[in-house]
């Protein structure tokens, strides 16, 4: 594995001491193209800065986030800026806040390079427009010496990704790249993460048909908690939580259905219980108790449904179908 998510919990100490990620677990192997989905506030994006120390002081994170077998969390800013840029990259969104306004865009692409792999800067500058040109962006020595301001969403984000890229990063940490963007230029940055196959990418979206179409798993988050995480067309075909089952179910090439519950307050959320009982269609007593994370086959799921008769015991076969194991391909 490249990266072990153990227990990880995000909490904001100031105001109303918000619970923002709770018990996010994952493994993400070498390679692996994972998208992180769920709701506006689900917890998402806290998620991958909390990976990278990039969180204000008042955030309080626990567990563990095993790089390569180096738990990230308790590296000191020194060590931890040795492996930032040059072994796993943050790419932010393409809206323009990921890029500095004052230097032009070929600089920022090669800043990576010049700060871990001491490349001089007019060979940086070459190597960036090289990489530009990798994702196709058309008249790239032009560009790259233009500033961020004149680039189009879907022209940012791909040079932010080269940006992310540029060092030799093993490992993208991509939050919601497609935010803001057309058909189009979604179609292009797909386009840009298919040209990514050697690197190991977890990326929060809201978009599950971006999703579905750059990932092999998928993590689905609500209220700050991850409730259900298996392949991508396990989850897309024959989806185990409620909630990954409504909102599937609410998107438009699926008729709409949208459950009303989405709307309710985060207030709804707080309590003893599973998160989403309130708006469940499948809620029984059960529910009154907070559940946790079963495996069922290689698929991780927060539902009581999932349970044996003594509460502990995982099923191991759902719907009348058997499931493997994602990574041995063997059965249950």
């Amino acid at each position: 594995m490249i990266l072990e998510l153990k227990n990880i919990s995000v909490r904001f100490s100031s105001g109303h001491n918000v619970q923002a990620v709770e018990d996010v677990n994952l493994n993400v192997a070498w390679q692996d193209k994972v998208a992180v989905v769920g709701e506006t506030g689900s917890g998402k994006s806290i998620l991958l800065l909390a990976i990278l120390h990039l969180l204000p002081e008042n955030a309080i994170v626990t567990g563990q986030a095993l790089f390569d077998g180096i738990d990230l969390l308790t590296l000191k800013r020194r060590e931890l800026d040795k492996i930032r840029g040059a072994r796993i990259s943050y790419v932010p969104q393409g809206s323009g806040n990921g890029m500095n306004p004052l230097y032009n865009v070929g600089f920022q692409v090669a800043e990576p390079m010049i700060e871990h792999q001491h490349v001089p800067k007019k060979e940086g500058f070459a190597k960036a427009v090289e990489l530009m040109r990798r994702f196709h962006m058309g008249n790239e020595e032009k560009l790259a010496r233009q500033y961020p301001h004149t680039y189009s969403g879907g022209m940012r984000q791909r040079a932010l990704i080269a940006m992310g890229i540029g060092a030799g990063a093993e490992m993208l940490l991509a939050d919601e790249p497609t935010k803001g963007l057309d058909e189009r230029r979604i179609a292009l940055v797909v386009e840009s993460f298919k040209l990514l196959a050697d690197k190991t990418i977890l990326c929060v979206t809201h978009d599950l048909n971006f999703a579905g179409t750059i990932s092999n798993y998928i993590c689905v988050m609500y209220a700050a908690m991850q409730v259900e995480y298996a392949r991508t067309e396990d989850i897309l075909k024959n989806p185990l939580h409620p909630y990954t089952r409504d909102m599937l179910a609410a998107m438009p090439e699926n008729g709409l259905n949208f459950n009303k519950g989405f709307a309710m307050s985060h207030e709804d959320y707080e309590g003893a219980g599973c998160k989403y009982a309130k708006r469940c269609s499948d809620c029984f007593e059960r529910c009154m108790e907070a559940p946790p994370l079963f495996n069922i086959g290689g698929r991780q799921v927060r539902c009581w449904k999932y349970a044996g008769d003594d509460g502990n015991d995982q099923m191991k076969e759902v719907a009348g179908r058997v499931y493997t194991d994602p990574r041995s391909d063997k059965e249950i």
